[in-house]
């Protein structure tokens, strides 16, 4: 049983499903989703930039 429960858990982790239920529980103003959007972003670039070296 924790065999099943634990690859169901990676399954919905990996697809993102909790991500989008959780985001869909409130509402979100456009300026707000692009503001998170370009924070993500900016971290992202800034992780690829410290590790491009290696």
């Amino acid at each position: 049983m924790d065999k099943a429960l634990r690859r169901l858990k990676k399954k919905v982790d990996r697809e993102g499903t909790l991500k989008i239920v959780r985001a869909n529980r409130s509402y979100e103003k456009p300026s707000e989703r692009r503001r998170r959007k370009e924070k993500v972003a900016r971290f992202s670039a800034m992780l690829s930039a410290r590790y491009a070296d290696m």
